[in-house]
């Protein structure tokens, strides 16, 4: 699983490459983000909704995009609120802390989705959302550790140096996470 110090440090990019990597040594290889956030999105053969950067990872994996690549999608429609979408299709809008709190279901769709990716796939390259350091979303994460954990991945750090203050971010990032994480 790869995972950043902050969003926009190049995991989509990443999981892309890792996606046309292990395809090119033969292995069936599927992208897998459980939540994303995401204006605009891509809509699967079957009308499903996804990210963009999963149906990316996607084509790089040489693979049809399907919904359980990214199984929660959430279209911002306020500062505060979001058109949830679980595979694929619409579920509701939510609030931010509604959705806080809905993430204990959330995740039964997560691992849905995960599961059927895993038993047509030999690896899944799992992407995480924002910082795995964000301890305010901690509870009931799906996104970053508590993913991981659920599925037993091991988790890389990815920080960019172009921005400056990698290296803090980096070890701020490793500081905040749980002894387990």
């Amino acid at each position: 699983m790869l995972q950043g110090t902050s969003s926009h440090v190049g995991n989509s990019i990443l999981v892309a490459a890792l996606c046309r990597i292990f395809k090119e040594h033969g292995l069936r290889v599927a992208p897998f983000k459980a939540q994303n956030m995401a204006l605009n999105s891509f809509v699967t053969r079957d009308g499903g909704e996804i990210g963009r950067a999963q149906a990316f990872q996607a084509e790089a994996a040489g693979i049809e995009p399907t919904v359980d690549m990214n199984p929660i999608l959430l279209k911002p429609t306020s500062d505060m609120g979001s058109q949830v979408i679980i595979h694929g299709k619409v579920y509701g809008n939510m609030k931010a802390a509604e959705y806080h709190r809905f993430k204990k279901e959330a995740a039964q769709y997560v691992m849905e989705s995960y599961r059927r990716l895993a038993q047509k796939h030999d690896v899944i390259v799992i992407e995480g959302a924002g910082s795995p350091a964000e301890i305010n979303l901690r509870e009931n994460d799906i996104a970053n550790m508590g993913m991981a954990e659920m599925a037993d991945a091991s988790v890389i750090l990815i920080g960019d140096i172009d921005r400056g203050g990698v290296f803090a971010s980096l070890i701020g990032t490793m500081e905040l996470l749980t002894l387990s994480e």
